[in-house]
């Protein structure tokens, strides 16, 4: 009974955690501030850059905690069970990333990574930031992001271990999947428009741009 009850609270745990992630603030901020989907402009991206652009800061500022909280919830319901905390992590992120309230559609994952590492490895989250900033200032965003995502594991590896290095992994490779997958299959299938996603996360040339969060 105990294994059983343990199986429960286990899926339960995780399947909270995704459908927190899923969440989409951006998109229910854009709706009630501006009337706005942020499916149908821009890149289709939902995310903090987009409702930035239609509806300001305030609206940016509740959604962006609201996205670093969800990611976190998942970790600290599992509490002390550290893989759980760490796959939570991940699957907040996926969450977000393909949110079935928007029929998979969503953002980049960026805050709710924030979040689950902010409880589970914090010093990750100081490499995503700054990843981010450097590339704001370097305008490549897209660039610094896979940067950060790269040095994300070894350094959560060095000052938390074994739980950072999972926590790291789990929360990169739905962030990585997603560069690579995009918001819609590239007009050109082939090795170079892949790679270049994954290093830029975009189709084009690389630009000041982009959808971060």
């Amino acid at each position: 009974m105990q294994v059983v009850d343990s199986v429960v609270s286990t899926v339960g745990t995780a399947v909270a955690a995704y459908g927190a992630g899923s969440i989409p603030f951006s998109n229910i901020a854009a709706r009630r501030r501006a009337g706005v989907d942020l499916r149908e402009v821009g890149t289709g991206t939902v995310s903090g850059t987009s409702l930035y652009r239609v509806a300001g800061f305030g609206a940016l500022a509740i959604a962006g905690v609201a996205d670093v909280a969800k990611g976190a919830f998942g970790p600290l319901l599992a509490g002390d069970h550290a893989t759980l905390a760490a796959v939570c992590a991940g699957l907040a992120v996926a969450g977000h990333d393909w949110s079935p309230f928007l029929r998979g559609a969503g953002g980049r994952g960026v805050a709710p990574a924030l979040g689950g590492l902010l409880v589970l490895a914090w010093p990750g989250a100081v490499v995503l930031i700054i990843g981010l900033v450097v590339g704001r200032f370097a305008h490549q965003t897209g660039l610094g992001a896979f940067a950060a995502l790269v040095l994300l594991v070894p350094v959560a590896a060095l000052t938390y271990g074994r739980t950072g290095a999972l926590a790291g992994i789990c929360v990169a490779t739905p962030m990585f999947a997603k560069r690579v997958l995009g918001n819609q299959p590239p007009a050109h299938r082939d090795l170079s428009t892949y790679v270049h996603r994954l290093l830029f996360d975009n189709d084009a040339l690389p630009t000041i741009t982009d959808d971060r969060r």
